[in-house]
């Protein structure tokens, strides 16, 4: 493993990123205790030594998809302002929308994990405990009351998301953060005026 500060060659991140998505895309088909260094080399398309370059084990790569998922939240509502992003609820899901993009396969894969419910509720509960980070002092509620308002949007908006990658994906990824944002921030108003529009069927 890399120290901390120091850069990362192009290889050696090629094939983190192999081995990353090789366990991501196998948590998604199957139990973690049915998983193997072996099958995950193997869908890598390395072989064992390699992988033993890089990782004690496989729970040393379960550690580095959880700092990931971490990072992808804090990216996202780093910048996050309730006030500010009224007027343009959309800006936070472009975040969203552009670091999904940066790796389609791997976050497609955790968001498909049902056959690891209990690695899945982790990893959401680490999104959630980011967001509560960011929002609770904005939002100036007993905490529980914020707890519910982001229960209940975070498991909505994450579900979107996982119906999205298990479907035909016959919309964007863009139209799908477009309506989420409207539905997030101002609810079903927002489709309701919408078509109370003049002019509108």
């Amino acid at each position: 493993m890399q120290e901390s500060g120091k850069s990362v060659d192009p290889r050696t991140k090629r094939t983190k990123r192999a081995i990353r998505n090789a366990l991501a895309g196998l948590l998604a088909e199957r139990d973690l205790n049915a998983i193997t260094i072996r099958d995950v080399a193997a869908r890598a398309e390395i072989n064992r030594k390699t992988f033993y370059n890089y990782y004690g084990g496989i729970h040393q790569v379960l550690d580095e998809i959880e700092n990931e998922v971490v990072a992808m939240a804090e990216t996202v509502f780093a910048d996050l302002d309730l006030k500010r992003d009224m007027e343009n609820p959309y800006a936070i899901f472009q975040k969203i929308t552009a670091v999904i993009n940066t790796d389609m396969d791997f976050y497609g894969h955790l968001l498909s994990m049902t056959e690891n419910a209990g690695l899945s509720a982790k990893l959401t509960a680490l999104l959630k405990e980011k967001a509560r980070e960011a929002l609770a002092p904005q939002l100036k509620l007993e905490s529980g009351t914020v707890n519910v308002i982001l229960d209940y949007s975070l498991s909505g908006l994450i579900g979107v998301y996982q119906n999205w990658f298990n479907s035909d994906r016959r919309g964007s990824i863009e139209e799908i953060s477009r309506t989420v944002s409207d539905l997030f921030f101002r609810g079903f108003n927002a489709f309701l005026e919408e078509r109370e529009e003049p002019g509108k069927p």
